[in-house]
Parts: C-alpha cells; structure tokens; sequence
C-alpha cells in the first residue's frame, strides 16, 4: 500500500465507512502489528498459524494498491476484524450477507480455501 505521508501521520475517520462508536482508522504499519498481537493473546496456536500466514499474504497482495478507496476499505475491514477478535465477538460471527455479495470471484476463492484449511485444521484436532 502506497500512502501518501499525510495518510501515514494521522489516524484518520471516515464515518460513512466506519461504525459510529468505533476508533479513528489506524495507520497500515500500526494496526498490522496489532492484529498479529491480537492473534498472540486470542488464539490458539494452530489458529494462529493459521492466521498469520493469511495476515501477511493478504498485507502483501495489497502493498502496491494506489487507490484510497480501496485502502481506507482495506484498512476498515482489518480494524473492525482486530476489535472482533480483541472482544471475542468473532468465535460464532457469520460473514454478512452484503459483504459477500460485494466480493470479486478471486476473494470468494480465497475465503473457500481459508475456510477447507480452518475445517482441515479442526478435523484434525477432534481426532
């Protein structure tokens, strides 16, 4: 992600993409090492091996995006995933109907091989 310095400096709100109670948006560097703190603290350590190999190819996909568009929705949906998990709201949370609608057939497919992989994950820990 390409961001201009003004960007960088300061947290910044863009209330028609964020909930009203939640924080100012995080800056990329900041809010990375405060999802993977997240997953150190709130999962297990499958899960968050797991986790973090996702964390990281996803971050790296999108290191080159220009668009601030599609960073500050980046950005948004990292934030709001980190306070999910930081609250433990995200154990029985289902993926929102209009999220969904709104992926391109490559997420869609990323999200179906995330998914076999946390089944494979499970399968393997009830056995």
């Amino acid at each position: 992600m390409r961001l201009s310095s003004r960007l960088l400096s300061t947290p910044v709100a863009p209330s028609s993409l964020l909930q009203k109670n939640a924080l100012a948006l995080l800056p990329p560097i900041p809010l990375y090492r405060r999802i993977l703190r997240a997953h150190r603290r709130h999962l297990s350590p499958e899960e968050r091996a797991l986790g973090d190999h996702y964390i990281r190819d996803e971050w790296r996909r999108h290191k080159d995006v220009e668009n601030p568009v599609h960073i500050i929705a980046f950005l948004t949906e990292w934030q709001l995933y980190a306070q999910h998990l930081e609250g433990d709201t995200w154990r029985d949370a289902k993926l929102d109907k209009g999220k969904l609608e709104k992926m391109s057939d490559d997420q869609i497919g990323q999200l179906y091989e995330l998914m076999n992989k946390a089944k494979k994950m499970g399968d393997e820990d009830s056995s």
